[in-house]
């Protein structure tokens, strides 16, 4: 059973995304930002797969390129945990075009694996 408020999607074909620091740290990282492979995602959050050194606390930039969507969509999140190569994020602002590209990619997702 799930337990989270927004279930995860785990994406059947993962995308790319791309990040960056923001705030201060930006400055000092040599590796932090970068690319990387979504894996799950829900309208709150995302498992990420990347060689970029994530830590939690870390406050990104996070561009998503989702299937089937002309334009990449632009969120802030924050890293919630990390593990080798993966990591979670958490997203902080998410705009109403935002939230709606991301409800109906996660609603014909979940209608797919039915």
């Amino acid at each position: 059973m799930e337990l989270r408020r927004y279930p995860r999607l785990r994406v059947s074909a993962p995308f790319a995304c791309a990040f960056s620091l923001l705030g201060l740290k930006r400055w000092t990282a040599v590796d932090r930002n970068g690319l990387g492979v979504v894996l799950d995602v829900s309208l709150r959050g995302a498992k990420v797969m990347s060689i970029a050194a994530m830590k939690p606390g870390d406050h990104l930039a996070v561009s998503l390129r989702i299937p089937d969507q002309l334009t990449a969509m632009q969120l802030d999140a924050t890293v919630r945990w990390g593990n080798d190569q993966l990591f979670g994020l958490e997203f902080i602002s998410v705009s109403l075009s935002a939230e709606s590209r991301l409800k109906k990619f996660l609603s014909r997702a979940a209608s797919a694996c039915v």
